[in-house]
């Protein structure tokens, strides 16, 4: 009976802590949740101003990310919050959301901005609220591995591309630059691209009245904080995060010197920036196709963002490994909770989780105590929120969008193969041209297609030297290739000894088997013979024992053994 409670009460926790107990490190916990929480405070910021709504938005989402995820979660070391992976979907949306609003107003009808804009709120709180129940169905249902089925270049190159697009569009905030685009607000990489010149030559203006330059300037100030820090921190403060250096930098900058750049706008009470739900208008929402195609993105890329960096905390740390099932049904119980209160959205981030470890955290209590400091800062201290630049929040972003597009994995896929840094390419490039799900659709067609190639490709080669006949193949011999090999075999001059090199074969079936047999049999009628190279063949396919036997005997003959010596069944081949 004790031991039935112990295991209700510990449901959420890891095997590991169920004998250990959260509380067994505490001390270790206590300080690594510091770390985390100042390393999450200017994240979750500049995420919200990237998007374009409160701070309170991006802030709850971290509390609930903490307090709640960090409770359930599969991967005990793994911090959630709001993710600049997710900034072009949510952006997207709400673009989506208010276009929807306006386009469904009366001819003739009074509609104000904050009306379109608390629809769009609307919108993404809804589809939030659909992408949480999709990921507790996919963590029942045991999906959770399946998620990290998607080529590493798809995801290498869904991440630049989500990168590129937040340093197209922070650049701009960066330089307290609004962006437009035949006059009315840019959308989308190419606009924000076409648009930078002009944004830059607004900081050389001799308009006194505009101030683009000492954003600029707050802004560099801020890159210059976050990239030195690392080098030239003292050993005592080396937990202290680059990002809040800089951030703070900034603050101290502007106020010292008194700019008259923008700052943040937040309200005394950031609760009342929550939008909740009201049954008519939801109601509707579910049935409406940008919501729906909505969730589902937002389902998917948090799911493979969420679960890949969960691998990667996985390989920081010695601890208990992640159980996706878990980890995956953890996030959706987070993001369905986020969509209630019109939160953004929630993905495992690796920033945060590496901080944590890195820190010494050990259970999950740091996770669960960062979420409790935002909460803190949130319900006491909002004020300070006011003194931030926003041009300071842009530029972290800035350095984000750089970080995503990582040189380094372009360098790895091209070692690993050229086709691989292709796909790398047109997934990033037709994202940020087009459209993220779409870029992200074209790079798992292109896989695809790669895979479908590489297990239908084959290469032969015929050749005769010294009275004997070779046969080479390269790829994979399956049924698609049966024609080619059969016009390849009947290339072979009768009574010729055809040797077969299986070497560079990477897969062979049945199919493909059955007919160089057969064609043995009628080759052997007119005084030709077949010779197999088994030692090649052997773990190509599973054979039986009298299979084994003979290749067992065929590796210590001196002579390979002819296909007439076969047995009679042809073996069961596997991939």
């Amino acid at each position: 009976m004790i031991r039935a409670a112990n295991t209700k009460v510990n449901k959420g926790f890891s095997v590991g802590e169920r004998t250990t107990g959260m509380f067994s490190h505490f001390r270790e916990d206590f300080l690594a949740s510091i770390v985390v929480f100042l390393v999450a405070l200017p994240l979750c910021i500049g995420i919200a101003v990237a998007v374009g709504v409160s701070p309170a938005r991006a802030l709850l989402t971290g509390i609930i990310g903490g307090l709640v995820v960090g409770f359930f979660a599969g991967s005990p070391l793994q911090v959630s919050g709001p993710a600049a992976g997710l900034f072009v979907i949510v952006a997207d949306l709400l673009a989506k959301g208010r276009e929807s609003f306006l386009a469904k107003a009366s001819v003739g009808e009074s509609v104000t901005e904050g009306e379109a804009v608390a629809y769009s709120l609307m919108v993404l709180g809804t589809a939030v609220f659909l992408a949480g129940l999709l990921q507790i169905i996919a963590g029942k249902l045991r999906l959770g591995q399946w998620f990290r089925a998607v080529s590493p270049a798809v995801i290498k190159g869904m991440l630049a591309g989500i990168g590129v697009l937040i340093l197209l569009s922070q650049f701009h905030v960066m330089l307290d630059h609004v962006a437009l685009w035949h006059g009315e607000k840019a959308h989308g990489g190419l606009q924000y691209l076409a648009t930078i010149p002009e944004a830059i030559m607004k900081c050389f203006s001799s308009d006194t009245t505009k101030n683009h330059h000492l954003a600029a300037l707050t802004g560099l100030i801020t890159i210059a904080c976050i990239v030195i820090w690392p080098t030239i921190a003292p050993k005592k403060l080396k937990l202290m995060p680059a990002a809040l250096v800089g951030i703070s930098a900034a603050t101290i900058f502007a106020a010292v010197t008194g700019l008259d750049i923008q700052m943040l706008n937040v309200s005394a009470n950031m609760f009342e920036e929550t939008t909740l739900p009201t049954s008519a208008t939801w109601f509707q929402l579910l049935f409406d196709p940008i919501v729906i195609t909505g969730a589902i993105v937002i389902a998917l890329v948090a799911s493979a963002e969420t679960l890949l960096c969960a691998t990667a905390v996985d390989q920081l740390h010695t601890g208990e490994r992640t159980n996706y099932d878990k980890e995956l049904t953890a996030q959706g119980i987070g993001n369905v909770l986020c969509g209630l209160i019109g939160a953004l959205p929630m993905t495992g981030v690796i920033v945060r989780s590496s901080a944590n470890v890195n820190s010494g955290a050990k259970t999950r209590l740091s996770t669960i105590l960062h979420g409790g400091w935002l909460l803190l800062f949130v319900a006491a201290l909002p004020f300070v929120l006011a003194y931030i630049p926003r041009a300071a929040l842009g530029a972290l972003l800035v350095h984000i969008g750089i970080k995503l597009v990582n040189l380094k994995q372009i360098k790895a896929l091209w070692a690993t193969s050229k086709s691989e840094v292709a796909i790398y390419a047109v997934t990033l490039t037709v994202i940020v041209c087009q459209d993220l799900l779409v870029g992200v659709v074209v790079g798992i067609m292109l896989s695809s297609a790669k895979l479908l190639y590489r297990f239908s490709h084959l290469e032969m080669d015929l050749q005769t030297e010294n009275g004997l006949t070779h046969l080479q193949m390269h790829g994979a011999a399956t049924f698609l290739r049966l024609p080619s090999l059969a016009q390849k075999l009947d290339e072979v001059p009768d009574s010729a000894e055809l040797h077969v090199d299986f070497e560079h074969l990477s897969y062979i079936d049945h199919a493909c088997l059955d007919l160089l047999m057969n064609w043995a049999k009628q080759h052997e009628r007119t005084g030709g013979k077949l010779v197999l190279d088994w030692e090649s063949l052997h773990g190509r396919f599973s054979a039986d024992p009298a299979v084994e036997a003979k290749v067992a005997m065929a590796r210590t003959a001196p002579i390979r053994l002819p296909v007439s010596e076969l047995p009679t069944d042809v073996p069961k081949i596997s991939a």
